[in-house]
């Protein structure tokens, strides 16, 4: 799983056209963001065709924390051509996060 920053967040996540980019906003010291590391990197390698997944440090990374409201980790936002259409906030068993990725997966 790729990880963005606020200087590469544009262009990696906002210019990405035809998929919906999964981003998860991720501390170092956040329990649940660990645990749902695998799960994503999973969903990654799976998806890698109808969805990008990439990680955000919120504590390096805090004009795109701001920019987007996240005021806890994990927090998933999905995006869909530069806009947001969905925001989660916890940690959630694979199977569950993909129920809720599909209508994002089924428009791919």
């Amino acid at each position: 799983m790729a990880e963005v920053t606020d200087a590469d967040f544009e262009a990696e996540v906002l210019g990405e056209r035809g998929r919906a980019v999964l981003v998860q906003f991720t501390a170092d010291w956040c329990g649940p963001c660990r645990q749902l590391a695998p799960v994503l990197s999973a969903i990654a390698t799976e998806e890698a065709g109808r969805l990008k997944v990439v990680q955000i440090d919120a504590d390096r990374n805090p004009e795109t924390l701001t920019r987007y409201g996240v005021l806890s980790t994990p927090t998933l936002l999905v995006f869909r051509d530069g806009e947001p259409v969905r925001q989660m906030v916890g940690a959630r068993p694979k199977r569950l996060l993909l129920r809720e990725l599909e209508d994002e997966l089924a428009t791919a």
